[in-house]
């Protein structure tokens, strides 16, 4: 198959990654992009992070909804996980341990950042999740292999959203952390699909606690 976005460009911010004490992965929504999504580092701000913001191809990861069929979305999505995993090893390589690395993404990327998490479970630094939750159909088991023990992990979403339901959210939410994860989930009652500034305070605390 495909890799659809193995050669697509990474934008950078902060800390260089041989010298960073933290990074963290930043993934864009659908039909947004990496520089949109970079502009989240002005509010994690601190000289000893790396932020590594991918773009995905067409300014989109899979080409359907997140509830949709998984294999409707493939070769998209597998290559979107693939590029993020990609990515974890290379700040791994770089010499900054997983556990001080965060995924963090908004809307479609934030739903690509909890499936990466999930099929590749460690510990993580943090999962960010702003709107979004695991990937596949309404009638989908929610159950995943392997441990996320000690990851710290974060889902905040609006109620209603047009496009990340809230009950797959908090389902998402349970399955991490059946899996070990520490989870915090933050409901928004009648919130825009948007990342508010609470939602923003409580990812930077979680960031910070990594350095």
């Amino acid at each position: 198959m495909p890799d659809l976005h193995a050669n697509m460009p990474i934008a950078h911010a902060g800390d260089d990654l041989k010298t960073a004490r933290c990074a963290v992965i930043l993934l864009h929504g659908r039909g947004s992009s990496a520089e949109d999504i970079l502009g989240l580092a002005e509010n994690f701000y601190n000289k000893r992070i790396a932020f590594l913001a991918p773009q995905a191809a067409n300014n989109t990861w899979y080409p359907y909804s997140f509830l949709a069929p998984i294999e409707q979305n493939e070769p998209w999505l597998s290559s979107a996980i693939a590029r993020v995993t990609g990515l974890v090893q290379n700040c791994m390589a770089a010499g900054i341990q997983r556990n001080s690395i965060v995924v963090c993404g908004f809307s479609q990327g934030a739903c690509l950042a909890t499936e990466s998490v999930a099929r590749h479970p460690a510990h993580y630094g943090a999962l960010i999740a702003f709107t979004g939750g695991l990937i596949g159909p309404s009638d989908l088991e929610l159950q995943h292999d392997g441990s996320l023990a000690a990851t710290r992990a974060l889902f905040s979403s609006g109620d209603p959203d047009p496009h990340v339901p809230w009950p797959r959210v908090e389902a998402s939410a349970r399955e991490l952390e059946r899996m070990g994860a520490q989870v915090e989930l933050m409901r928004h009652p009648g919130r825009p699909h948007t990342i508010a500034k609470e939602e923003l305070e409580v990812a930077r605390s979680l960031i910070f606690s990594l350095l």
